[in-house]
């Protein structure tokens, strides 16, 4: 996965971002398939609710299927 710097975060448009409060950045693939596995866990430690992680997941699927 490629590393973001915090200038190219800052410059995302916030539609680049799955989760709440420009968080789980789906910019590309690997960003989307990690957020998927990000939110997966936050999900099972009780840190997402189940609403917060299908959002999260439709997103990331959205990018994946281009």
């Amino acid at each position: 996965m490629s590393t973001l710097t915090a200038n190219q975060r800052k410059a995302l448009p916030k539609t680049a971002f799955a989760g709440p409060v420009r968080s789980y950045p789906v910019n590309d693939r690997a960003h989307a398939a990690n957020a998927k596995a990000r939110a997966s866990q936050q999900y099972k430690a009780g840190r997402l609710s189940k609403s917060q992680r299908d959002r999260i997941d439709s997103r990331a699927n959205t990018v994946l299927s281009r």
